[in-house]
């Protein structure tokens, strides 16, 4: 997969790698932001009460 992505992007190698480092920045971005705040209100991971 990671050689695939590394092939589709433009450029050098130097400026592959930059690419690179930005895209995987975008993506824990993206996580941060929208998907664990999501997971974490619809799941309920954090409700530890004992009855």
């Amino acid at each position: 997969m990671y050689g695939a992505i590394w092939r589709l992007l433009p450029g050098p190698r130097w400026l592959k790698a930059i690419e690179a480092l930005v895209l995987a920045l975008a993506v824990v971005a993206v996580l941060f932001t929208w998907v664990f705040p999501w997971v974490a209100e619809n799941f309920g991971m954090f409700e530890t009460t004992v009855g």
